[in-house]
């Protein structure tokens, strides 16, 4: 008998695809992304706006080519985000000639502590699931990894 709404818990190893970095990368980004968006939840706000935030909130006045560069991230995308922090009323841009810069509000500096306890909690949340010096060992390797692509 066949009950399509019963989902079973198959473990990477046990995958078809196990050994691709495609697959078994976007599988960890999928978790990944899953475990941050419950750590931003606070601040109600996604990881990607919080990281983007918080590094204007430490670089005030950054211009957007550089936060792409910082955050890795497309221009694009980070015009966009820029954009609904805005309309939060979070970052302010300014521009002079063909220079854009910007800027943290008040209110996104009285968000700064709340931020950093997200990103405490984050870091909290992945180091007791996959231990402090395996997750750092992951961290190092990955960020390696991306380097070289």
């Amino acid at each position: 008998m066949y009950f399509p709404y019963l989902c079973f818990i198959v473990q990477i190893k046990d995958c078809k695809y196990s050994r691709c970095l495609y697959f078994t990368s976007a599988a960890l980004a999928r978790k990944v992304e899953k475990l941050a968006t419950e750590s931003w939840k606070k601040v109600n706000l996604s990881p990607s706006l919080a990281y983007l935030l918080m590094t204007v909130l430490d670089e005030p006045g950054i211009q957007p080519s550089n936060l792409s560069a910082e955050i890795q991230l497309q221009p694009s995308t980070v015009t966009r985000l820029i954009e609904k922090l805005e309309e939060k009323k979070l970052l302010v841009r300014t521009t002079e000639g063909k220079i854009t810069n910007v800027y943290p509000t008040p209110k996104a500096k009285e968000l700064h502590p709340k931020l950093k306890e997200c990103l405490v909690h984050f870091y909290e949340t992945y180091s007791s699931l996959l231990g402090k010096e395996e997750s750092g060992r992951l961290v190092a390797t990955m960020g390696k990894v991306v380097d070289k692509l």
